[in-house]
C-alpha cells in the first residue's frame, strides 16, 4: 500500500489514493509532531509538550499511548510506515519522500547543489514551492508548531527569493515584477528582496522607481532599526543611479520594448522660462529633498509633484528656488506658466492658452499649430518626448487645468503649485504631494535673521520669537513685517511688537501695500473661490476659539448634518483654508482664524453670530456633562437646559470611550469656559466648568480646575445663581486643598458650605463638611476631622443617601486609623465597601481598598496592605483616576518597605512620583524625599525605621 503524509495545509493522510480521517486535532497533532522527526526517535516527554506545551492534562500520558495505538490502527503497515515505542520515546519509521515536508527539503537541497545557473536549479526550486502553497499544519496551533510553523516559511522564502535569481539570470525580469511588487510589500525590510525588484525595475526602464524604493527603504531601516542598507544593497544603488552595464541582461522576446525614438527636434528653440528665483529663500530642506526625488539620477516617465498649502505659506518661492537650484539637470530648457487658479479677477489661464505659449516657446510656426486644444496638446508632448525638460505650473486651481499641460514624457518633470491639494492628480496620475506648511520656529527666526541682520536679530531674540507667532510663521506675513523693520532701521524689534500686539487680532500689521503682499487679500482670494456653503462654514469656525475643531462640533456650530459638516470641512482641507490634523479634527493658523473672524462679523447678523456660538457651547456642554455621568455615576447631578435645535451633543457607549473624548477635549472645553465668561454666556460658563470636575479631579489637573473654577465663579456671580457659585466654591475648595493651599481652600468651603445651607441642598452641605475634614486632617487637626466627617455621615443617613453614606465612613474609617483605633476603623472600611458594591460604585470600591491597605499599613499587617492597595490600583487604573492611582502607589510603597521589600519599596514610589510630577502635585516632594532617604539607606547598607504613614490618603470625593 502507497502513503502519502501531508503537512502542508490540513494534516492528512492518504493511502493507495484514498483519504484516511486521521481522527480529531489532538490526534492529528501527536501525528504531526512524530513526523516533523520521522525516522529519528522523539523523547515521550518532549512529544507531551509539542502536543500540550505547559498544560498537559493529568492523565496525558494515558492519552498519548491512546492516541498511537489508534494512529498505529489507521497507518500501520501502509507504505512501510511504522509507529513504535521505544525506552527513550517514540519513532516514526517511512520513506522520507512520503512526507510532504521531507519531501519539500530534498527537493531544496539538490536545487543547491545544483549549478545556479542552470534550468534544473529552477525546476527543483519550483518543484519544492509547489509542495507548500498552503500553510504548514492547516488549523492545528501549539507553540512547538508555530514555531515550526515560523522557519518553514523561512525556508520559502529563501527558497523564493533563490528561484527569483535565477530567473533575473535568465533575463525573466519582466514577468517576474508584479510577483517581485508584491513581496517588497509583504516583507518590506528585508534588503535581498528590496534589491532584487530594483534590479528588476531598472532591468524594465523604471530606473526613478528603482531609486526611489531604495530610499524609501533606507528611510525605514533608518527609522525602525536606525540602520543603514547592507553594502551589497548599497552596492546596487550605485550600480543603478551610474547605469552600470553590469546590470544589463539581454530581455527575452517582446519584453521591455525599447522606447520610440523622440521626434526631430532641429530648429526649436530651448526655451528658458523661469522667473526670476526668490531673494533670501529660507529652510524647506525636507520639501526640497521630496522635489530632488523626481530627478534622482534621472526622473521617469511623467515625474509630477503637487506642491500644496494655504495662501502666502511659500509655495511659489519653493517650486522657482528648486527649479533654478536644478536647472542644470532640464538641459532641453525650462517651462513655466502662471495659471492664475485664484486670481482676485477671477480670470484664470486656460489649458489652450498656456499649451499655445509653450508652442510658441520653442518657436513653432502659427501655421504648424494645429486647430483646437487636443490637438496642440498632441505637438506640445511630441515636442517634448524625448527630451530632459523641467514644466512648472504655478498656482493651479484644479486638476482639469493641469492635465493638458503635464508632458508624459521620460526626461520630463512637472512642479505644480496650487492652494488646492489636488488630490485627483496624486489619486489618478501617480503625482508626489508636496505639502508646505507654516515655517517652523527654526525656520522663522532663519528667515527673519536674512531679512534683517543677524546681528539685529541676535540682539532681541524674544522680540523675535514673538514676532514669529504673531505672525503665524507664515511666510507671507513675515515678509511684511520683515520689511516695514528693513525699511525703518531705526525702530527697535520690541517697537513692532508693540504695534503687533496693540493691532490685537486684526490684519492690518499685515498689509505690505499691494494686493500680493497683503495677507487679508490673499487669503480673500481663497474665500473668494469656495461655493456659498464652504464660505458660510468657514465664516462660521471664525467664531470657534479653540485650537482644534471637531466635525461634530462644526456640525452643531452651522446647524449641519454631521455628514454634510464632514464633507465641507474636507473641501476646506482641499483648499488648505484648514489642516486636518488627525482623521476629524482640524486647526487653523491664527491669521486665517483672525481672517474668519472678520467675514463672519461682517456677513452674518449679530443674532446669527449669537445663535450659532449657543449651538456650539450646547454641543461641549451636553457633551462633556455625558461625559461626566459616565465618568463618576455617582456624583450629585445639575440640572441642564435643554440644547437649542441644530446642536447635536456626543453620546459615549461607555466610561473609556467618555474617557477619551474628556482627554481629546480637554484644552478646547477649558478655552470655552473661558469664551462663554467673555462673551455673557454665564450658565454655559459655570455648568461646563462644573461638567469638567471629574475629570480634572481624576486626571490630577489641579491646576486647568482652579484656573476654570475661577472663571466660573465670576460668571456666577454676575447671574446672581447661589446655587452655582455653592457649587464653585466646592469645587475650587477641593482643588486648592490638593495643591496644598489650605488657607484658600477653607475660605472657600466656608462659603460654599453657607450657600448650600441658604438654598437647602443638604447632600451637597454634607459633602463639603467632607471638603473641610479633609483640611483639619492635613493641618493635623484629627478630632476636628473626625467631627465633620461624622456630621456628614449623619446628614447623609437622614437623606438616604447610599453614595454619600459609603464616603462618610470611609473617611472616619481613616481618621479612626489615624487615631490608632484600627479595630473599628477595620469595620467601617469594610461596611462603605460593601455600601459602594450594592450600589456599583466602583470608585468609591478603589477608595475603599486603598483606605484598608493605608489601615493594615499604619497596623503593621504589610502583606494585607500590599494586597488592599493592589486591588484599589486594579480599581482605578479602570475609572482612570490618576490621583487615586498615585496616592495609592505611595501607600503600596510605604507596605513594601514595612515588609523589608525594598525595591518594590522604590518602584512604586518612582511611579507615584511620575505621577505627582505630572499633575503638579505637593505630594510630589514627599514622595522624591522618600526615596532619597530609602536609596541612602539601601547605599548604607541599613534598615529604614518603619513609621506610620502618613501619605496616600484622598482628599475627600
Amino acid at each position: 500500500m502507497a502513503v502519502e503524509l501531508l503537512l502542508f495545509g490540513d494534516v492528512r493522510a492518504v493511502v493507495d489514493g484514498e483519504p484516511v480521517d486521521l481522527g480529531h486535532a489532538r490526534q492529528r497533532c501527536v501525528l504531526a509532531a512524530l513526523l516533523v522527526d520521522a525516522n529519528r526517535i522523539v523523547p515521550a516527554g518532549r512529544l507531551l509538550d509539542r502536543v500540550w506545551a505547559e498544560q498537559p492534562p493529568r492523565h496525558a500520558r494515558n492519552a498519548l499511548s491512546g492516541y498511537l495505538s489508534r494512529l498505529r490502527t489507521l497507518l500501520g503497515g501502509s507504505g512501510g510506515l511504522t509507529i513504535s515505542h521505544r525506552s527513550d520515546g517514540y519513532l516514526l519509521t517511512v520513506d522520507p519522500d512520503a512526507v510532504d515536508l521531507h519531501r519539500f527539503r530534498r527537493l531544496l537541497a539538490r536545487a543547491r547543489a545544483a549549478d545556479r545557473t542552470a534550468d534544473r536549479a529552477a525546476e527543483l526550486l519550483e518543484a519544492a514551492l509547489s509542495l507548500c502553497r498552503d500553510e504548514p499544519f492547516g488549523g492545528l496551533d501549539t507553540p512547538w508548531l508555530a514555531g515550526i510553523r515560523t522557519a518553514l516559511a523561512a525556508e520559502r522564502l529563501a527558497a523564493e527569493l533563490d528561484l527569483a535569481d535565477l530567473f533575473l539570470a535568465a533575463g525573466r525580469h519582466a514577468e517576474l515584477l508584479a510577483e517581485l511588487a508584491a513581496r517588497a510589500a509583504t516583507y518590506p525590510l528585508d534588503e535581498r528582496v528590496a534589491g532584487q525588484l530594483m534590479t528588476a525595475l531598472y532591468r524594465c526602464g523604471r530606473q526613478a522607481d528603482a531609486l526611489r524604493h531604495y530610499r524609501d527603504l533606507r528611510s525605514r531601516l533608518a527609522e525602525e532599526l536606525g540602520m543603514d542598507p547592507a553594502p551589497a544593497l548599497q552596492r546596487l544603488h550605485r550600480q543603478i543611479l551610474g547605469n552600470d552595464p553590469a546590470l544589463d541582461a539581454p530581455p527575452p522576446a517582446d519584453e521591455c520594448p525599447a522606447a520610440e525614438p523622440a521626434p526631430a527636434v532641429t530648429g526649436m528653440t530651448v526655451p528658458r522660462q523661469l522667473p526670476a528665483p526668490p531673494a533670501a529663500f529660507t529652510g524647506r530642506a525636507y520639501e526640497l529633498s521630496e522635489l530632488d526625488a523626481l530627478v534622482e539620477p534621472v526622473p521617469g516617465a511623467g515625474a509630477t509633484a503637487v506642491v500644496s498649502g494655504s495662501a502666502g505659506v511659500g509655495k511659489s518661492a519653493l517650486a522657482l528656488h528648486w527649479a533654478h537650484r536644478n536647472a542644470e539637470n532640464f538641459p532641453d530648457g525650462q517651462l513655466y506658466v502662471n495659471l492664475r487658479g485664484f486670481d482676485p479677477g477671477g480670470v484664470r489661464v486656460e489649458p489652450a492658452e498656456a499649451v499655445r505659449e509653450f508652442l510658441d516657446a520653442f518657436g513653432v510656426a502659427a501655421r504648424r499649430i494645429p486647430v483646437g486644444l487636443a490637438g496642440q496638446t498632441a505637438l506640445y508632448r511630441s515636442i517634448v518626448a524625448g527630451r530632459r525638460m523641467l514644466v512648472v505650473l504655478d498656482n493651479a486651481r484644479d486638476a482639469a487645468q493641469v492635465r493638458p499641460l503635464l508632458p508624459g514624457a521620460a526626461g520630463c518633470v512637472t512642479v505644480v503649485t496650487s492652494r488646492n491639494r489636488l488630490a485627483g492628480l496624486v489619486a489618478i496620475d501617480g503625482a508626489r504631494p508636496v505639502v508646505l506648511d507654516l515655517f517652523s520656529p527654526a525656520e522663522a527666526g532663519h528667515f527673519l535673521a536674512r531679512r534683517l541682520g543677524a546681528d539685529r536679530v541676535a540682539d532681541e531674540p524674544a522680540e523675535v520669537a514673538e514676532i514669529a507667532a504673531r505672525c503665524a510663521r507664515l511666510p507671507l506675513a513675515l515678509a511684511v513685517v520683515a520689511a516695514r523693520a528693513a525699511a525703518y532701521r531705526r525702530f527697535r524689534l520690541a517697537d513692532l511688537v508693540a504695534e503687533l500686539r496693540a493691532a490685537g487680532d486684526s490684519l492690518d500689521p499685515f498689509d505690505g501695500g499691494e494686493p500680493a503682499a497683503d495677507v487679508r487679500a490673499v487669503l480673500s482670494w481663497s474665500y473668494q473661490t469656495l461655493g456659498p456653503a464652504a464660505a458660510r462654514l468657514f465664516r462660521l469656525v471664525g467664531l470657534h476659539p479653540g485650537a482644534e475643531l471637531t466635525v461634530p462640533a462644526v456640525a452643531s456650530l452651522a446647524d449641519l448634518p454631521v455628514p454634510a459638516a464632514r464633507r465641507t470641512l474636507a473641501e476646506l482641507a482641499q483648499a488648505h483654508l484648514l489642516d486636518e490634523r488627525s482623521p476629524g479634527r482640524y486647526a487653523r493658523h491664527d491669521l486665517l482664524r483672525a481672517y474668519a473672524a472678520e467675514r463672519v462679523e461682517a456677513e452674518e447678523s449679530t443674532d446669527q453670530r449669537r445663535t450659532a456660538a449657543h449651538r456650539l457651547l450646547d454641543h461641549h456642554l451636553h457633551s462633556a456633562y455625558a461625559a461626566d455621568r459616565l465618568l463618576y455615576p455617582h456624583r450629585d447631578p445639575i440640572v441642564l437646559a435643554e440644547p437649542l435645535p441644530g446642536a447635536r451633543p456626543e453620546s459615549f457607549p461607555d466610561q473609556a470611550a467618555a474617557r477619551a473624548w474628556l482627554y481629546a477635549e480637554h484644552r478646547t472645553l477649558h478655552t470655552l469656559v473661558d469664551w462663554a465668561g467673555r462673551t455673557g454666556f454665564d450658565r454655559h460658563c459655570w455648568e461646563l466648568a462644573w461638567s469638567l470636575t471629574s475629570f480634572f479631579n481624576l486626571s490630577g489637573y489641579w491646576h486647568d480646575q482652579v484656573a476654570v473654577q475661577r472663571t466660573a465663579l465670576a460668571a456666577a456671580g454676575r447671574a446672581g445663581d447661589e446655587a452655582a457659585q455653592a457649587h464653585v466654591h466646592r469645587n475650587l475648595g477641593r482643588a486648592q486643598t490638593q495643591l496644598g493651599r489650605l488657607d484658600q481652600a477653607r475660605t472657600h468651603l466656608v462659603e460654599a458650605a453657607r450657600l448650600f445651607v441658604a438654598v437647602g441642598d443638604r447632600a451637597n452641605q454634607a459633602q463639603t463638611q467632607v471638603n473641610i475634614a479633609r483640611i483639619l486632617e492635613q493641618q493635623g487637626r484629627d478630632l476636628a476631622a473626625l467631627h465633620h466627617d461624622r456630621r456628614s455621615l449623619g446628614l447623609y443617613r437622614e437623606l438616604g443617601h447610599l453614595t454619600g453614606q459609603a464616603r462618610a465612613l470611609n473617611n472616619i474609617a481613616c481618621m479612626l486609623t489615624r487615631l490608632g483605633d484600627y479595630e473599628e476603623a477595620r469595620e467601617l472600611c469594610r461596611q462603605a465597601l460593601r455600601l459602594n458594591e450594592e450600589i456599583g460604585n466602583r470608585h468609591g470600591a478603589a477608595t475603599n481598598w486603598q483606605s484598608l491597605g493605608w489601615l493594615e499599613c499604619a497596623a503593621g499587617a504589610y502583606p494585607a496592605a500590599v494586597a488592599g492597595c493592589r486591588r484599589a490600583l486594579d480599581l482605578f487604573a479602570e475609572v482612570g483616576d490618576r490621583s487615586g492611582t498615585a496616592e495609592t502607589l505611595g501607600c503600596l510603597g510605604e507596605a513594601h518597605r514595612g515588609g523589608g521589600e525594598i525595591r518594590a519599596a522604590a518602584d512604586a514610589w518612582q511611579r507615584a512620583l511620575e505621577l505627582y510630577d505630572e499633575m503638579g502635585h505637593p505630594d510630589a516632594d514627599r514622595i522624591r524625599r522618600q526615596l532619597g532617604e530609602l536609596r541612602a539607606a539601601g547605599r548604607a547598607g541599613s534598615v529604614l525605621q518603619v513609621v506610620a504613614y502618613s501619605g496616600g490618603r484622598p482628599v475627600g470625593r
